[in-house]
C-alpha cells in the first residue's frame, strides 16, 4: 500500500489525526467486452487476461483503480485482486456501465449515472448504459477526495463528438452540484484527444478549474497541438492517449501531481504481448489538510441536496461562531450558526422547535454530538448536541442508538457545515477553524 502518514495532529478528542500524506491512482480500461462483440486486438484469452490483470493489480496495490469496460470477465479480475474495498459489479453487456473501482480507501456516496447522450455513429455506445460513477474517498479520517470514473463516447463522427462532448459537461454539471469546495479528482477512458477540439476535453479546465496530470507533469504546463498517438505498450510518456487523470485540491486539502507514468510494461502476458488495448496510467500525489480550514467526517444519508459552506468560510479571515441554532423535533430539522462577522449558516427544514446558543467572548464550539436513524427507507440525522470551550451545550431532535461524536482539532472550533439536506438533515459534517 503506497499511502503513507506524513505529519500527525492531536485532535480534541485525543486520537491522532494525519494532516499530510500520499497516495496513488491507476487508470485502465480492462478490454472486458465478450470476445464475440471486440476481440480489443489483444492476444489470449480474455478469461486469463482478466485473472491476470487482477494479480497485477494486487501485486502493485495502487491505492484508487479506476477500471473501464469491466462487463463479462469482472469476476475474474476480482477473483485475483485483493483491495479491500471494491464496488460491485452493474452486469454485463447490455446491462452494466462496465465502471469500477478498487482501493485501499472506503467511500461514502457512491452512484452510477448513465450518460443523458449517447451516438451509434460509428461504434455501439448505445449498447450498454456507459456514464460515469461518483464515490466521495476517505483518504483518512476527516480526508475526503471526490472520485469520478467516467467512459466518454468512442468514434469520431460527428454524432459521437457531440455526444462525447456533451458526456464530458455532464460530469463538469455534475462537479459543479456535488463537489463545491471539494477536492476532486477525475480519470478514466475520456475517448478524447486535445487535437479534437469537438471532444471538448478542456471543459474540467475551463468549468471545474482542474488540471491534467499529463499535460502538468509531461508537457510542462502546455497542451499539445500535434497529435502523437501511443504504442501498446507505450516505452514513452510524452504521446497522448484517451486516457486521462485530472485533479483539483480545495481549501480543505491540497492535492499535488508529483509522478506520471504508462504502466504498460507492467501490464504484460507471460509471453510480453499486452492484457489491453489501452496503455494503463498511473499518477502519484500528495496531500495536506487545510491549515485554516478542515472538516469531521460524515453522518447520516447520502440523500438531499449537497450543499457546503467551504466556500464562503475561505474568503474570511478566522472566522468564528457567536449564535449556534438548530431545529428539531422527532428528527434533526436544521442546523445553522452565525458568525462574528454577522454571516448566518442554514440548512434543512423549517419544521420542529427552534433552540438557540448564544457564545460568550472566547467561547468556541468544540464539538457534536450526531445521531442518526431511519425515516422512508432513507438514513437521516435525527438529533444534534454541540458542545462548547466552556461546556455549555445545544441539543435539538430526537436521541437514537446509533451516535457519533465529531470533536474539532485542538484549538480549533466549529464555524460552518457541509453535507446534503432538505426538509429534514439528511448527511452533515463539520467544518473546523482555528479559534
Amino acid at each position: 500500500m503506497k499511502y503513507q502518514i506524513v505529519n500527525l495532529a492531536i485532535s480534541a478528542g485525543g486520537a491522532l489525526a494525519a494532516t499530510s500524506g500520499e497516495f496513488n491512482v491507476l487508470s485502465m480500461n480492462v478490454a472486458g467486452l465478450p470476445e464475440i462483440l471486440n476481440s480489443n486486438e489483444v492476444p489470449g484469452d480474455k478469461t486469463t487476461n482478466s485473472e491476470e490483470i487482477g494479480a497485477k493489480f494486487a501485486e502493485y496495490d495502487y491505492d484508487i483503480i479506476n477500471v473501464q469496460e469491466d462487463f463479462n470477465y469482472h469476476a475474474y479480475i476480482y477473483s485475483t485482486d485483493t483491495h479491500p474495498y471494491r464496488t460491485a459489479t452493474s452486469g454485463g453487456v447490455p446491462f452494466g456501465s462496465g465502471l469500477n473501482t478498487l482501493a485501499n480507501f472506503n467511500w461514502v456516496d457512491f452512484a452510477r449515472v448513465k450518460w443523458a447522450t449517447c451516438s451509434d455513429a460509428s461504434e455501439n455506445d448505445c449498447l450498454t448504459p456507459k456514464g460515469y460513477t461518483f464515490m466521495r474517498a476517505i483518504i483518512d479520517d476527516g480526508v475526503y477526495v471526490d472520485v469520478y470514473n467516467l467512459h466518454a463516447d468512442a468514434g469520431t463522427e460527428d454524432g459521437d463528438e457531440v455526444a462525447r462532448a456533451a458526456n464530458l459537461k455532464q460530469v463538469a454539471d455534475a462537479i459543479d452540484a456535488n463537489s463545491v469546495g471539494n477536492a476532486v479528482l477525475v480519470y478514466g477512458d475520456t475517448n478524447s484527444r486535445y487535437t479534437r477540439p469537438d471532444d471538448g476535453i478542456t471543459v474540467f479546465a475551463t468549468q471545474n478549474g482542474m488540471t491534467d496530470t499529463w499535460v502538468e507533469l509531461i508537457h510542462g504546463g502546455v497542451v499539445p497541438t500535434v497529435e502523437s498517438i501511443c504504442d501498446n505498450p507505450s516505452l514513452v510518456n510524452t504521446c497522448e492517449t484517451v486516457d486521462k487523470v485530472f485533479y483539483r485540491g480545495s481549501p480543505l486539502l491540497s492535492l499535488t501531481a508529483t509522478y506520471w507514468n504508462y504502466e504498460s510494461t507492467k501490464f504484460l502476458q507471460s509471453n510480453g504481448s499486452i492484457l489491453s488495448d489501452h496503455n494503463p496510467i498511473t499518477v502519484n500525489f500528495t496531500w495536506a489538510a487545510g491549515s485554516s480550514l478542515r472538516q469531521s467526517g460524515y453522518w447520516g444519508g447520502p440523500h438531499g441536496t449537497w450543499f457546503t459552506d467551504v466556500t464562503a468560510l475561505a474568503s474570511k479571515t478566522s472566522p468564528k461562531a457567536s449564535v449556534l441554532s438548530f431545529r428539531g423535533g422527532s428528527r434533526l430539522d436544521s442546523v445553522g450558526l452565525t458568525l462574528t462577522d454577522g454571516t448566518t449558516f442554514t440548512h434543512g427544514g423549517t419544521g420542529g422547535d427552534a433552540a438557540t446558543l448564544t457564545l460568550n467572548s472566547g467561547e468556541y464550539w468544540t464539538s457534536a454530538e450526531l445521531c442518526q436513524g431511519q425515516k422512508s427507507g432513507e438514513t437521516r440525522n435525527f438529533y444534534i448536541k454541540a458542545t462548547t470551550s466552556a461546556g455549555r451545550t445545544l441539543e435539538a431532535g430526537t436521541s437514537t442508538s446509533d451516535c457519533a461524536t465529531f470533536a474539532a482539532p485542538s484549538g480549533w472550533g466549529i464555524v460552518g457545515y457541509l453535507g446534503q439536506d432538505g426538509d429534514e438533515m439528511d448527511q452533515l459534517a463539520f467544518v473546523y477553524a482555528p479559534q
